[in-house]
């Protein structure tokens, strides 16, 4: 870390104004009490954050799956003043303005297949809410009113809005909302470290992935074909720490989708814009859903937006006479996070951004499977600029740790000691104690070594701690 000048505001104001009045998101009130109070970052370069004491930090989350580009794009901020002194706000409700309609045509070009018609929102929860009101309007609309259930996969993360907390995977993340909208149904993920955990009994990843869509079929066949609307996929689940798909999974998954007629929404909030290497993640993996929901980094953060995008098929029920999906945001398509988007978009192409995660991701991946020789570190995955790092308490029998123990770990130590040795990451445990790392898209092999180092030297005295 390198210190910056001293910052012009007052921060033990600050802190006493956060703890007064700050209502931090999937957060503990009582950090604010803490003798450091709450972490505060004033500024960003790049792939740095700087904090109120001038301490400058790796940002190895892209703020959260979000930052693609980078933090400071002069030329994102120039957009959105242009265009809010031109338009600064107008609804897409029975209107348009220029910036959505331009931004819903590029995004259906690069979009895979026939998905060519764009629903916005402000953020991913919506986008995976409309999805589902969506795919329950659809099957009533063609004659199929029964068919309004939804799968997905255990601990897959798909937002907090009701309809988005149904499909979601996570029961610490309901039970305290329940009753929640029902018709969420789920299947293994596809955690191929914790596969004999899950029931598998083979060797390989092809019939690790064979298997785990298999259960999909299973699970469609149990609740009765006629009443299952979707299956909701991550093309890399988030939650439990970065479960990429085995070979043929998802192919084996839209067969299964197409046996039944069952839609597949491929949820690509994180996985979009770069951060396996492509527009959308549905490429990368070969599959063609029926609907990719996405948000965070279409604008790489500089301005909130999300959205639905849509095939011709389910479209078409909507597209004449008097039907509406009654359905929408005050805020969704805002003139000036579309004009964002479309300048983030430019930024994707000149430079070359998927490319340059291609080209990088192997190199990501051998820094951090560095990381193997440490006795905590169990298992490293992901794909793309997006890994996880699962620690484990004996690497021989994957023995993970109990909630006790990862609480003193994750809690207690890890996150507070990664943030003070310079680099801002995730210590999750919604699933088995992970680390996940998804920096912006910019960073390269100089900065994969310089991660590798913090999370070396932490990991060691976390080790040492237990």
């Amino acid at each position: 870390m390198t210190a910056e000048p001293a910052p012009s505001f007052d921060i033990a104001d600050l802190q006493s104004k956060a703890r007064d009045h700050l209502w931090m998101h999937f957060a503990r009130q009582s950090t604010m009490d803490s003798p450091d109070g709450v972490p505060i970052i004033v500024r960003g370069e790049g792939h740095h954050i700087w904090d109120a004491a001038g301490r400058r930090y790796i940002d190895g989350l892209a703020g959260l799956f979000v930052v693609n580009a980078g933090h400071g794009r002069r030329r994102l901020a120039q957009a959105a003043a242009r265009q809010a002194e031109q338009l600064a706000f107008f609804p897409i409700w029975s209107y348009a303005h220029p910036a959505a309609i331009e931004l819903a045509d590029r995004l259906a070009d690069l979009a895979p297949g026939d998905l060519n018609h764009v629903f916005f929102s402000t953020g991913g929860g919506e986008a995976v809410e409309t999805a589902f009101k969506l795919a329950k309007n659809y099957w009533k609309l063609v004659g199929k009113p029964g068919k309004h259930k939804v799968i997905s996969r255990a601990i897959a993360y798909h937002g907090t809005p009701q309809g988005a907390l149904a499909v979601t995977g996570l029961p610490g993340m309901k039970q305290m909302f329940e009753p929640v909208t029902p018709g969420g149904f789920r299947v293994p993920n596809t955690n191929f470290y914790r596969a004999a955990e899950m029931g598998f009994s083979g060797t390989s990843e092809e019939e690790f992935g064979r298997w785990a869509a298999d259960r999909i079929e299973e699970m469609i066949l149990f609740e009765g074909p006629d009443t299952v609307a979707a299956v909701f996929l991550e093309p890399v689940q988030n939650s439990g720490g970065c479960f990429p798909p085995p070979p043929g999974y998802f192919t084996r998954v839209r067969e299964i989708c197409d046996a039944y007629d069952v839609l597949l929404v491929s949820d690509e909030v994180i996985c979009a814009f770069g951060r396996v290497g492509e527009y959308f993640a549905a490429d990368a993996f070969g599959y063609q859903p029926d609907m990719i929901t996405f948000a965070k980094a279409v604008t790489s953060g500089y301005s909130p937006l999300g959205g639905t995008i849509v095939s011709d098929r389910i479209y078409e029920p909507f597209a004449t006479g008097t039907t509406s999906f009654a359905h929408g945001y005050t805020f969704a398509g805002h003139p000036v996070s579309a004009a964002v988007a479309l300048e983030n978009l430019d930024i994707f192409e000149e430079e070359q951004l998927n490319a340059h995660v291609r080209e990088n991701s192997p190199h990501f991946r051998t820094a951090l499977e560095r990381l193997m020789d440490l006795p905590i570190v169990g298992d490293v995955r992901g794909a793309g600029y997006f890994f996880g790092i699962e620690l484990v308490k004996d690497k021989a029998t994957k023995q993970t740790f109990d909630d006790a123990e990862s609480e003193r770990l994750l809690r207690g130590f890890l996150s507070k000691a990664l943030y003070d040795a310079g680099l801002y990451c995730r210590a999750d445990d919604r699933g088995d104690p992970v680390i996940q790392l998804a920096p912006p898209l910019t960073i390269g092999p100089a900065e994969f070594d310089e991660i590798e180092q913090i999370l070396r030297g932490v990991l060691t005295e976390a080790w040492q701690r237990l």
